[in-house]
């Protein structure tokens, strides 16, 4: 999402922390009772839960928890795949790729609310999704996703620039009846089921919105599993939607695999009616350690990621993951991959280290930034910060996508210091003539690590130490203004996608989308663009993969980033939790979640 494109290297991808029943009101306390809360955990607040500013990951959660969207993704089936929500069937889709209708379900039932007569929720229609959609066009609402769709769907821009009148149609999204909707786009856009699942595209009944005004963002109603009980800075209480639809878990439509699901116990909840749990609470809990500490308890947080500094003490191995034998009796495990990477930007606008007018200058500094990628050290920066447990690659497109290229050299991610030398030698570089290499970051004392680290780095490939230079930001709003104001050189960064499709990544460095755009580096090159432009509009299939790799390749060749290396966290839940851990793409997985009494929890395997 647009406001997550810039958080620094320290910053910690959002996983998904699932926490257990301890007791409560609703519980005794008794192993042989049925728990009904289920207590879960993330590591920051929504400031909103209106879906039009659903732009974090934990505003994403309670949206898609409370909200429904047209589709949503398999609960156990990457390469995220996509099924119907409140859609009834998959969309059928014009012959050109322009126009895609889709049928809801009927009798879906909004929640009961005090913004309806007599309290009673009223049927989703068709005409709901077009006002939730006008919301994302309308500047009062502060829309924080309207990039997903401007510019593709047909009349949003004109109904913006034309006043917002939600009596006026929106000729790119129209109800053809209560349960038909049908999406107009200006060009092919292959990527819009995936933007149909995000919270974003939830849909908000317009009695809701009118009625709680500006508090709508803490008063959410909507027509998914959940209600908002309550809502604190540092607690959110869901409760089970008693108006929502007759939903049943089955595994084959999820796509459960034996061979890598059967350890979590999921197939006990074949057949369940969603969703599962009567309760959820959500704590926001900002500290690692808290929440593994809590976790150890037993009767508190059951599902969290194992510290950094508790890899020693619980583990035998990080990668592969073996628990010590205390913990692997207690608990079940999993590494889970971030669906994203983390990347250092280098600003391409700087004429000391990126595109130059002078053709001769402009090789020297090709040159001069191919050296500090040879002297980066991905498997130092892996073992030394996350336990072993990531995984670097080649290219800015990460390995569980379709068009992740496994024969592109791994030479660009494998540090060789001798090597870095011969290419600052061969572009003419010497200790006197090397710029000053500016590292920006917010200030904290993690960050000053990873830039000890860097520096470390440098000096082995003959950088002079006073010329690698640490320039921290009190906060992260000063750096991501610094940032888009293109005034920042060395840039350490991350992405989370926020769709399983490679232009999510390869849009980073499309030259239209420069500071204060997504393209942090400032990278123009028409060849790249040219064809990125093409690949964009194309359906999936062989010959989109084959461009989307040839961009890869570019980016290697080029460098205005150093890629990459995506993070797998060690989690570790109760056995009494039956559920699957899922990347933070899926939205809300909350409604498939099972604690059971700890009589029948999940046996650890012999």
């Amino acid at each position: 999402m647009i406001q997550r494109i810039f958080f620094l290297l320290v910053a910690l991808f959002a996983l998904l922390t699932f926490a257990g029943c301890g007791k409560s009101d609703s519980d005794s306390g008794s192993s042989t009772e049925t728990p009904t809360i289920f207590k879960y955990s993330t590591e920051g607040a929504p400031i909103s839960m209106d879906p039009v500013r659903a732009a974090t990951k934990y505003a994403n959660l309670m949206v898609t928890s409370i909200y429904d969207t047209l589709y949503e993704y398999k609960y156990l089936a990457p390469p995220y795949e996509l099924k119907p929500r409140l859609a009834a069937a998959m969309p059928e889709i014009s012959d050109d790729g322009l126009v895609y209708t889709i049928a809801l379900k009927e009798g879906v039932l909004f929640a009961d609310n005090a913004c309806f007569p007599d309290g009673k929720g009223r049927e989703v229609v068709a005409a709901d999704f077009v006002y939730s959609f006008k919301r994302m066009f309308d500047p009062d609402t502060l829309p924080q996703g309207a990039w997903l769709w401007q510019g593709r769907v047909k009349g949003a821009m004109e109904w913006r620039e034309s006043g917002t009148d939600y009596s006026q149609p929106l000729s790119g999204v129209t109800a053809v009846d209560d349960y038909t909707i049908r999406i107009e786009l200006t060009q092919p856009y292959p990527q819009l089921m995936y933007t149909l699942a995000m919270g974003f595209s939830s849909i908000v009944p317009r009695e809701a919105v009118e009625h709680y005004g500006k508090e709508f963002g803490i008063n959410p109603v909507g027509s998914g599993p959940y209600m908002m009980k309550d809502f604190t800075t540092k607690l959110a209480k869901l409760v089970a939607n008693p108006n929502y639809r007759d939903e049943v878990f089955k595994l084959a439509e999820h796509g459960y695999r034996p061979e890598e699901h059967a350890f979590t116990g999921v197939e006990r909840i074949e057949g369940a009616k969603l969703p599962i749990m009567k309760e959820v609470e959500i704590h926001f809990m900002a500290e690692p350690v808290t929440r593994w500490t809590s976790f150890l308890k037993g009767s508190e947080v059951q599902y969290a990621t194992m510290p950094l500094e508790q890899r020693h003490a619980v583990t035998e191995s990080v990668n592969p993951l073996v628990p010590k034998p205390r913990y692997r009796e207690k608990y079940n495990s999993m590494l889970i991959p971030d669906f994203g990477l983390v990347m250092v930007y280098i600003n391409m606008d700087d004429p000391r280290i990126g595109m130059h007018e002078d053709p001769d200058q402009n090789r020297r500094n090709q040159l001069l930034r191919r050296a500090i990628r040879k002297g980066y050290d991905w498997e130092d920066r892996n073992n030394r910060f996350l336990m072993s447990a990531g995984s670097y690659f080649p290219g800015i497109i990460i390995p569980s996508l379709e068009a992740f290229d496994e024969n592109l050299s791994r030479d660009t991610v494998t540090a060789n210091f001798e090597a870095a030398k011969e290419l600052l030698k061969e572009g003419g570089w010497t200790a006197e003539n090397l710029p000053p290499l500016e590292y920006g970051a917010v200030t904290s004392v993690r960050s000053k690590q990873y830039f000890e680290q860097f520096r470390g780095w440098m000096e082995k490939i003959g950088y002079p130490t006073e010329k690698v230079v640490y320039r921290p930001f009190p906060n992260f709003g000063d750096y991501s203004k610094a940032v888009k104001n293109k005034e920042v050189m060395i840039m350490p960064m991350g992405w989370g996608l926020d769709y399983p499709d490679a232009e999510n990544l390869l849009q980073l460095l499309y030259g239209p989308n420069e500071s204060p755009g997504s393209n942090a580096a400032n990278y123009k090159n028409p060849e790249y663009d040219e064809l990125f432009r093409k690949a964009k509009e194309m359906l999936p299939g062989p010959e989109r993969t084959a461009i989307y790799r040839q961009l890869n390749e570019m980016i290697v060749e080029d460098v205005p980033v150093i890629v990459g290396l995506m993070r797998r966290r060690a989690n570790f839940w109760h056995r009494n939790v039956i559920m699957y851990p899922s990347e933070n793409v899926h939205g809300s997985v909350l409604k498939y979640v099972k604690v059971v009494p700890e009589s029948e929890s999940v046996q650890p395997p012999q």
